[in-house]
Protein backbone atom coordinates (compact mmCIF):
# COMPACT_ATOMS: atom_id res chain seq x y z
CA UNK A 1 0.00 0.00 0.00
CA UNK A 2 3.38 1.87 0.51
CA UNK A 3 3.80 2.10 -3.01
CA UNK A 4 0.31 3.50 -3.81
CA UNK A 5 1.07 5.99 -1.44
CA UNK A 6 4.09 7.38 -2.65
CA UNK A 7 2.84 7.31 -6.46
CA UNK A 8 0.26 9.34 -4.94
CA UNK A 9 2.16 11.42 -3.49
CA UNK A 10 4.54 11.87 -6.14
CA UNK A 11 1.61 12.76 -8.43
CA UNK A 12 0.50 15.60 -6.44
CA UNK A 13 3.83 17.12 -6.08
CA UNK A 14 4.55 16.85 -9.41
CA UNK A 15 1.29 18.64 -10.11
CA UNK A 16 2.31 21.02 -7.46
CA UNK A 17 5.32 21.96 -9.65
CA UNK A 18 3.81 22.11 -12.57
CA UNK A 19 1.41 25.00 -11.60
CA UNK A 20 3.95 26.79 -10.19
CA UNK A 21 5.53 27.19 -13.29
CA UNK A 22 2.67 27.68 -15.30
CA UNK A 23 2.30 30.43 -12.61
CA UNK A 24 6.05 32.41 -13.29
CA UNK A 25 4.87 31.94 -17.21
CA UNK A 26 1.87 33.97 -16.39
CA UNK A 27 4.35 36.18 -14.04
CA UNK A 28 6.52 37.08 -16.78
CA UNK A 29 4.02 37.56 -19.25
CA UNK A 30 2.17 40.25 -17.44
CA UNK A 31 5.77 41.71 -16.85
CA UNK A 32 6.68 41.78 -20.69
CA UNK A 33 3.35 43.17 -21.30
CA UNK A 34 4.25 46.25 -19.68
CA UNK A 35 6.96 46.95 -22.13
CA UNK A 36 6.50 46.90 -26.22
CA UNK A 37 8.40 43.49 -26.66
CA UNK A 38 9.71 42.22 -30.01
CA UNK A 39 6.81 39.83 -31.25
CA UNK A 40 9.45 38.04 -33.22
CA UNK A 41 11.86 36.97 -30.22
CA UNK A 42 10.97 33.28 -29.10
CA UNK A 43 10.96 33.75 -25.48
CA UNK A 44 7.82 36.03 -26.54
CA UNK A 45 6.16 33.85 -28.45
CA UNK A 46 6.42 30.67 -26.18
CA UNK A 47 5.08 32.89 -23.29
CA UNK A 48 2.11 34.39 -25.43
CA UNK A 49 1.39 30.43 -27.23
CA UNK A 50 1.78 28.96 -23.10
CA UNK A 51 -0.44 31.96 -21.95
CA UNK A 52 -2.67 33.21 -24.42
CA UNK A 53 -5.32 30.68 -24.45
CA UNK A 54 -6.45 30.73 -20.42
CA UNK A 55 -5.83 34.73 -21.04
CA UNK A 56 -8.27 34.75 -23.28
CA UNK A 57 -11.17 32.44 -21.79
CA UNK A 58 -10.77 34.77 -18.92
CA UNK A 59 -10.82 37.91 -20.78
CA UNK A 60 -14.47 36.63 -22.54
CA UNK A 61 -15.80 36.80 -18.99
CA UNK A 62 -14.75 39.27 -17.76
CA UNK A 63 -13.81 42.40 -20.15
CA UNK A 64 -10.84 44.52 -19.72
CA UNK A 65 -11.81 47.43 -17.38
CA UNK A 66 -10.04 51.09 -18.26
CA UNK A 67 -7.45 49.35 -20.20
CA UNK A 68 -6.30 47.32 -17.39
CA UNK A 69 -6.35 43.63 -18.34
CA UNK A 70 -7.16 42.21 -14.74
CA UNK A 71 -6.89 38.47 -16.52
CA UNK A 72 -3.33 37.66 -15.18
CA UNK A 73 -4.12 37.91 -11.54
CA UNK A 74 -7.34 36.26 -11.76
CA UNK A 75 -5.36 33.27 -13.27
CA UNK A 76 -2.81 33.02 -11.03
CA UNK A 77 -5.17 33.55 -8.38
CA UNK A 78 -7.68 30.29 -9.51
CA UNK A 79 -3.95 28.77 -9.90
CA UNK A 80 -3.12 29.28 -6.10
CA UNK A 81 -6.57 27.98 -5.14
CA UNK A 82 -6.12 24.77 -7.13
CA UNK A 83 -2.63 24.30 -5.75
CA UNK A 84 -3.98 25.15 -2.34
CA UNK A 85 -7.55 22.96 -2.59
CA UNK A 86 -7.10 20.18 -5.16
CA UNK A 87 -3.42 19.59 -5.38
CA UNK A 88 -2.70 19.79 -1.39
CA UNK A 89 -5.94 17.58 -1.13
CA UNK A 90 -4.08 14.21 -3.57
CA UNK A 91 -0.82 14.96 -1.44
CA UNK A 92 -3.13 14.64 1.93
CA UNK A 93 -4.79 11.74 0.52
CA UNK A 94 -1.23 10.16 0.03
CA UNK A 95 -0.15 10.97 3.60
CA UNK A 96 -3.36 9.27 4.93
CA UNK A 97 -3.04 6.10 2.43
CA UNK A 98 1.12 6.05 3.69
CA UNK A 99 -0.40 6.43 7.62
CA UNK A 100 -2.63 3.45 6.81
CA UNK A 101 -6.05 5.71 7.10
CA UNK A 102 -8.81 5.00 4.72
Amino acid sequence: MFVVANLVIGIGQALHYILNIYIFIVVARAIISWVNPDPYNPIVRFLYMATEPVLRYVRRVIPIVSGIDFSPIIVMVALFFLDQVLIQSIIDYGIRLKAGMP
